[in-house]
């Protein structure tokens, strides 16, 4: 027997002979034979094409994966869209080049973009890249998808996978799946986790793996090649618990978070886009506590006009169908860069991002208040103002917001009550909390950024220096939590820390009001929080 580690993996379990992948070659990209305005009817051609294939798989995988899976393909779309994306193709194709290749070097630009940003998140969009532009090609050089698993069920051992390529393969012969270069935040592990597909990922694929029997145990991350049976029954038990786990959670999808002794503890989501609102929903968000508006402008030459961010906060609106949404203002700048904003791509932590570029940058902060407060007029809306530091921030804010409504009114828009809210992410916004609760609405905890400036500890280089847990930031969430009360404010937390369960039970005893987490914690946090009994005397941290 072969025992072989995978760096992160899916739950469950699964066993039966190993499928290698055949290696992606690159789709030729031969230059042009046709003019340039031909080449761009061909490039339009194709894009229309892979529009209405991935209408059909957003189909397909609302039938087999529900909402969440569905969502994936229409941020595909959205990319196809793009307007820099197809200008850059087009730019490519005026300057000589064939469609292909033109399809090729913007793909590669774009995915290079993603790749090299820090953010988790937008990091796993390169992927998202590379599987629109094969489309793409393919479609403009006719090549064809072929049969990934062949003719019987198998575990799937393949060195990347894109988001279609997983939905197009047979559910009843897909046991399991084997990766090496898949991130925990792709869009591939996502449909994967909602299909149920067992999955063991960061593992080097070898080709004399062809045809073996293996052993995927998701739950612990590791792959068996030719499992002894102690294995094989170790592996059919757990098995057993995982499904049960997965129905018990399930069950606490549409309730409400209570304690046994009745103390409520809203658990809201944290997303980056319009799509994500329903995916929150499916997985049980009670609201948004967090729209990073951001996303909206990373990566590209021109900034969101009003209209289109309206778009994308109205979609959250819609989804989340009269719960609570939080749309944080723009906060850019440290690992966070948005090219058209024409900025210094200086990577510090500190400097003009959040609140401070918003009032230097009227040009940017009019039209996004504008659009959140249309978007106020379709549902529950606050607005959240990040970096704050100082109580005339809040205030200048205002100021600006309510002249946008007055803007709105005498053009016939009827804009909705947005309350006014702050990130508490900076030891200064801690100190002046008594000053800061009488301008402001609410305030959420911003404990990633917090934790770092307190600790003077970069949390992408400085190693164990970077301690969430750290007495200090623990003491100034306690501050934090207790001034807003005293001045009649909700406190939320929004971060990591939110979804640590070791912690949970602190924070509802320091009597932080919510949590704004990812998603996937939200069923676990759930279940915990509903076991908890704060009427037993235990002091908070």
């Amino acid at each position: 027997m072969e025992a072989i580690r995978g760096t992160w993996s899916i739950g469950g379990i699964a066993l039966g002979p190993i499928r290698i992948c055949p290696r992606m070659g690159r789709t030729d990209t031969a230059g042009p034979t046709l003019s340039p305005e031909e080449e761009l009817n061909r490039f339009e051609a194709a894009r229309r094409g892979a529009m209405d294939q991935l209408e059909d798989l957003y189909g397909r995988a609302l039938d087999q994966a529900g909402m969440e899976a569905a969502a994936i393909f229409r941020i595909h779309q959205m990319l196809l869209e793009d307007p820099d994306y197809q200008e850059a193709v087009h730019t490519s194709i005026r300057r000589g080049e064939g469609a292909c290749q033109a399809v090729q070097r913007a793909g590669a630009r774009f995915t290079a973009l993603f790749s090299a940003m820090e953010d988790e998140y937008m990091q796993a969009r390169a992927d998202d890249m590379r599987d629109i532009t094969r489309r793409v090609a393919d479609l403009l050089t006719g090549v064809r998808e072929e049969d990934l698993l062949g003719g019987e069920p198998s575990i799937l051992a393949a060195e990347e996978l894109s988001p279609s390529q997983l939905i197009g393969l047979d559910r009843d012969k897909l046991l399991g799946l084997v990766t090496r270069d898949v991130g925990a935040s792709s869009h591939t592990a996502i449909l994967a986790r909602a299909m149920g597909v067992p999955a063991v990922m960061g593992v080097e694929i070898q080709e004399d793996w062809q045809g073996r029997t293996a052993m995927l145990d998701g739950d612990r991350g590791w792959l068996y090649l030719d499992p002894t049976e102690q294995i094989v029954e170790e592996g059919e038990q757990m098995a057993r618990k995982g499904r049960e786990e997965r129905l018990r959670l399930n069950q606490w999808r549409d309730r409400d978070t209570v304690t046994l002794d009745g103390r409520e503890m809203p658990l809201l989501a944290n997303i980056g886009s319009g799509a994500e609102g329903e995916l929150a929903r499916q997985k049980g968000a009670q609201g948004v506590g967090l729209f990073r508006s951001e996303f909206l402008f990373l990566d590209r030459d021109t900034c969101p006009d009003e209209e289109e961010q309206f778009a994308a906060y109205s979609q959250v609106v819609r989804a989340m169908a009269g719960r609570p949404v939080v749309i944080r203002t723009l906060d850019v700048g440290g690992d966070k860069q948005a090219p058209c904003l024409g900025l210094e791509g200086d990577s510090s932590p500190l400097g003009c991002r959040g609140i401070r570029l918003s009032l230097a940058r009227p040009d940017l902060f009019r039209p996004q208040l504008r659009a959140i407060l249309r978007s106020g007029a379709l549902g529950p809306v606050s607005l959240m103002l990040p970096m704050v530091t100082a109580p005339w921030e809040v205030r200048r804010a205002r100021e600006i917001l309510e002249e946008c409504r007055s803007e709105l009114q005498s053009q016939g828009w009827e804009p909705g009550e947005v309350r006014v809210g702050i990130m508490v992410e900076t030891p200064a916004a801690v100190v002046l909390a008594d000053e800061l609760a009488l301008e402001a609405d609410f305030f959420s905890l911003g404990t990633n950024d917090l934790t770092q400036y307190t600790l003077a500890a970069d949390r992408c280089r400085a190693g164990g220096a970077y301690d969430p847990r750290h007495p200090a930031v623990l003491r100034m969430i306690r501050h934090t939590v207790e001034e807003g009360h005293r001045h009649g404010l909700r406190v939320s937390i929004c971060g990591d820390l939110g979804a640590d369960p070791d912690l949970t039970e602190t924070f509802l005893r320091m009597g932080v009001d919510s949590l704004s987490i990812s998603p996937e914690f939200i069923l676990p946090l759930r279940e915990l929080i509903s076991g908890l009994d704060l009427s037993e005397d235990r002091p908070a941290e």
